[in-house]
């Protein structure tokens, strides 16, 4: 006998509509699974199996053959487990064609028959929605992850067994609703600018950087306060839109990053690698390609601690994501792309001792030792980082002083004000930042006066500067117009910009 059920899996951040066909016929015992399954997958026919029996449920051993659909996409989520499990249940008749169809179903079975959660929920409730599914079956701890699609009716599955007698009438169920989970409700200590005494220079690079989405470089002697600064940089971004907030969601839910039984991810991600990390996990890769650290960032920041210490194949795989805002990778297997809009924060020390022109200690390092360490951040990297500045060392006055410095609130509020008038300038272009104008789009809204264009002219001349650090600067002064409320770029605006962009190096 022959049915089909409806599982999904993920390809990139998008759900996948997979068709589970099970025919069962008389022969030599045996399950047989097609339709380019990887190991997880096939592991799946001996989990049913077993689930199926412990359940309770008797079925004649007969040849059993499963295909998933379309079969030239690898499959390789858990999740389909529970599909193949009701397409063999409608085969061997013991629930009917009828009552699966139209509905889409997604669980990994343990032995004993319980439905576990998987990752890529809500890619895959997204699709659903999309495609009219009328119900979507998933594990308890999926089931909120799920509901954050409107209008798709979910269903929390427990065991097998509950799911049959359901499906064939013998049980009632009520679509499930939003659970709120108790360890979710303790509030995150986050820290606040206002602990940060003296480094005035830095907090204000800091609050442009957030207003424009600028990548941000900070140079500076061990103890500065480098790492402590860009650790704060979060408290100051404004809130996520719904958008956002769905898009991240749906990177940590294929990631399998979602914490268990949570919802929608409001708070923008912070990521920071170590220095050890690979170029395929920086910007993700495996058979089946999977997000890395820049596209787990997206709509946050990736903070690089100790720059030159990270491999030279990782660095410059990210010359195109930070260029583009995505990342493209091709496999044999699939072609895939991923968001990956991120403010790039880096730190690193001077030179390999550190203290090169510090003020305190002297450097024992060669010349030729400090070009060497700076020439493993290349040229076409530092092009793409807006804003470049020195930290200084903190003094012993800024160190005891008693006044409080400036909270992060207040500073979010300036840099969200910034933030609306960007997005009501650029809106219509699709972006919502100063960081992510193209030059066509900067040559038409960014209105630039005599004196800056002139200033701008002898600063292009003096630093031998590229079209894109023109460009660059050009969107950070106008991230300091908007922090000031002005309609164009003036003078004291482009002169703060270039000074904001140090050259680094001996």
């Amino acid at each position: 006998m022959f049915a089909k059920c409806c599982g999904a899996t993920t390809l990139g951040v998008d759900g996948q509509i997979i068709d589970v066909e099970v025919d069962v016929a008389n022969g030599l015992p045996g399950v047989e699974m097609i339709g380019l399954p990887d190991t997880m997958v096939r592991e799946a026919k001996e989990r049913v199996r077993t689930a199926v029996k412990n359940s309770g449920i008797k079925v004649m051993p007969q040849k059993v053959t499963i295909n998933l659909a379309p079969a030239g996409i690898r499959k390789d989520s858990p999740g389909l487990d529970l599909p193949i499990a009701m397409a063999m249940m409608a085969a061997y008749g013991i629930i009917s064609q009828e009552s699966i169809e139209g509905n889409l179903f997604s669980g990994e079975l343990s032995l004993e028959g319980q439905v576990k959660g998987v990752a890529g929920i809500l890619p895959m409730a997204i699709k659903a929605k999309e495609m009219g599914f009328k119900g979507f079956f998933v594990a308890g701890e999926n089931v909120n992850e799920a509901l954050l699609v409107d209008g798709l009716a979910v269903y929390r599955v427990e065991n097998l067994q509950g799911l049959i007698d359901y499906l064939n009438g013998k049980a009632v169920w009520e679509q499930s609703i939003p659970t709120e989970d108790e360890q979710e409700a303790k509030e995150e200590v986050e820290e606040d600018f206002a602990d940060v005494q003296g480094q005035f220079v830095a907090k204000r690079a800091f609050e442009i950087a957030a207003a424009g989405g600028h990548n941000i470089l900070l140079v500076g002697s061990p103890g500065a306060g480098k790492t402590m600064l860009a650790r704060r940089l979060n408290s100051i971004l404004p809130e996520m839109t719904l958008e956002e907030a769905l898009e991240v969601t749906k990177i940590y839910s294929i990631s399998g990053m979602l914490k268990k039984n949570s919802g929608l991810v409001t708070k923008r991600p912070f990521r920071s690698p170590h220095h050890t990390t690979s170029a395929a996990a920086m910007i993700g890769g495996g058979t089946i390609p999977h997000p890395g650290e820049v596209s787990l960032s997206h709509n946050g920041v990736l903070f690089l601690d100790e720059l030159p210490e990270f491999s030279k194949q990782a660095l410059e795989a990210l010359r195109q994501p930070l260029e583009d805002g995505m990342v493209s990778i091709a496999r044999v297997n699939a072609s895939l792309t991923f968001p990956s809009r991120i403010i790039l924060c880096c730190s690193m020390n001077p030179c390999p001792c550190g203290y090169y022109n510090d003020p305190e200690k002297q450097c024992d390092c060669s010349y030729q030792e400090i070009k060497r360490y700076n020439r493993k951040i290349s040229g076409p990297l530092l092009d793409r980082i807006d804003i470049q500045i020195r930290v200084p060392r903190v003094t012993y006055k800024e160190l005891t002083a008693t006044e409080r410095a400036e909270s992060s609130v207040e500073i979010r509020k300036r840099v969200s004000a910034a933030r609306n008038r960007q997005l009501q300038r650029l809106r219509k272009y699709g972006i919502v930042c100063n960081a992510q104008m193209t030059s066509s789009i900067l040559k038409k809204t960014c209105k630039i006066t005599k004196e800056a264009q002139q200033l701008l002219r002898a600063a292009f001349i003096e630093k031998s500067m590229s079209a894109r650090s023109y460009d660059r600067i050009k969107k950070v002064a106008q991230t300091i117009a908007d922090l000031e409320g002005s309609d164009e770029i003036k003078g004291i605006h482009l002169a703060e910009a270039i000074q904001l962009r140090d050259e680094i190096g001996v």
